[in-house]
């Protein structure tokens, strides 16, 4: 009985959110209810369960997502992302554009969210392929690839962060893990695919492609550019490796910490990519406060998925999907991507496929004796990133902007993101092999 209640609360789930287009976070507490009462929880522990799960999954991670979306904005608005995809471009010449693209989005990619950073990297994409000669496709898909791994495999993103989080898996080592499997992702979904795509002929609307850009000579210098954006992956790996050898030292525990991380990595934006740059404090705290305006309803998403993980686990219907998986003969990273990737299919949505997949599967992980949980969150990153249709919002951002037909936003986009899905597994299942 807690199975079949659970999979009709799944199913009303996707129905609530994928045909009644309702909104996700209300969804996700009409289905916690729903679960909650028909399992026989009187409403004073439903309503507790909620809470406590709310307030146990934004705890931290607030903190992490807040500061990843302020250190985001300043990059963005100073020209920094700007500057490190001129400079690439003009270190790996035009014969090499698309890998020069692929590595300037990652690098973007990871201060950034995706709906920010694809708003971003589309102009200089739209002004990239004008002067080039190229179509925007053959040098924008690499770009978004990237854009898309960073999304899914890496935290400070929301979904991936989040995952870590409930997984009690390790940040830094989740990140330093991420960012080997995204290499051949990145490749693959990115330049390599692009290269199919070079004879489509678009037309597109220039209109869509105006943005502020920020004046050369007022363009921050590129070390200070590249510093500060890869500072939270820097700071995140170096501590993740320091605290091995220094468990005790309250100064490294402290640095360790992912929030004190990012809100370091945030203080240096503000001084090298604010102040330095001529911006006065109250213009860049007027920044900072409308990025996080910015992921509010991220948030709440997030916080939607910690009650109804804390109501499958408070029914004890987590523990009972636990035994009954426990015993399926299946490799449990395989398990995490399906399950993801089916939610996936079925909402759209990434990061709610993500944190809907580790809610129903973590007592079965938690149970696993060889359990790597940095291996699970990319997984589950990867499968929640597959087949994007016509139910994901960035399908229609991706269509509207290249102005394609949606059998050929199908053709591209889907492919690309599906790409990005399959090799991401197939690089967490090798790496299995040798951690």
């Amino acid at each position: 009985m807690p199975l079949v209640i659970a999979l009709i609360g799944i199913v009303a789930l996707i129905l609530l959110i994928a045909v009644f287009k309702l909104d996700t976070f209300i969804s996700f507490i009409i289905v916690s209810l729903g679960i909650g009462l028909a399992s026989g929880l009187d409403v004073v522990a439903v309503g507790d369960a909620i809470k406590h799960g709310v307030g146990s999954t934004l705890g931290d991670l607030t903190l992490i997502i807040g500061f990843g979306a302020m250190l985001g904005k300043l990059v963005a608005e100073s020209g920094a992302a700007q500057k490190i995809t001129d400079a690439l471009l003009k270190l790996v010449g035009k014969n090499n554009i698309q890998w020069g693209l692929a590595l300037a989005g990652f690098i973007i990619g990871i201060p950034l969210f995706y709906n920010a950073g694809f708003i971003i990297v589309i102009p200089l994409i739209f002004a990239i392929a004008q002067s080039s000669g190229y179509n925007m496709l053959y040098v924008g898909i690499p770009m978004l690839a990237s854009l898309s791994v960073a999304h899914g495999y890496l935290p400070p993103h929301p979904s991936p962060a989040a995952i870590s989080l409930q997984l009690n898996a390790d940040l830094g080592k989740t990140l330093i893990y991420g960012i080997i499997v995204s290499i051949p992702a990145v490749a693959i979904a990115g330049p390599i695919f692009a290269k199919t795509l070079k004879s489509y002929k678009l037309d597109l609307d220039p209109a869509l492609f105006g943005f502020k850009q920020v004046e050369k000579d007022k363009l921050p210098p590129l070390g200070i550019s590249l510093l500060v954006g890869l500072m939270p992956v820097i700071l995140l790996s170096a501590f993740s490796v320091i605290k091995g050898y220094m468990p005790d030292n309250q100064i490294v525990k402290l640095l360790a910490q992912p929030y004190f991380g990012m809100l370091l990595s945030v203080f240096m934006a503000i001084y090298f990519l604010g102040i330095k740059q001529g911006q006065n404090l109250e213009s860049i705290s007027k920044s900072l406060a409308d990025s996080f305006k910015d992921i509010s309803v991220i948030l709440l998403i997030i916080a939607g998925a910690g009650a109804l993980k804390e109501i499958l686990s408070a029914t004890g219907t987590s523990e009972y999907i636990g035994r009954i998986l426990h015993n399926v003969d299946i490799n449990p990273l395989i398990l995490g991507w399906a399950t993801a990737a089916f939610i996936r299919v079925c909402v759209g949505s990434a990061t709610v496929s993500g944190l809907t997949a580790v809610g129903i599967l973590a007592p079965m992980f938690a149970a696993e004796p060889n359990f790597k949980p940095e291996l699970m969150v990319l997984a589950i990153g990867s499968g929640s990133l597959i087949m994007g249709h016509m139910n994901d919002g960035g399908f229609w951002l991706f269509k509207e902007y290249f102005n394609l037909s949606i059998k050929d936003t199908l053709k591209t986009w889907t492919v690309m993101e599906t790409l990005v899905s399959v090799v991401g597994l197939i690089g967490v299942l090798i790496l299995n092999l040798f951690i």
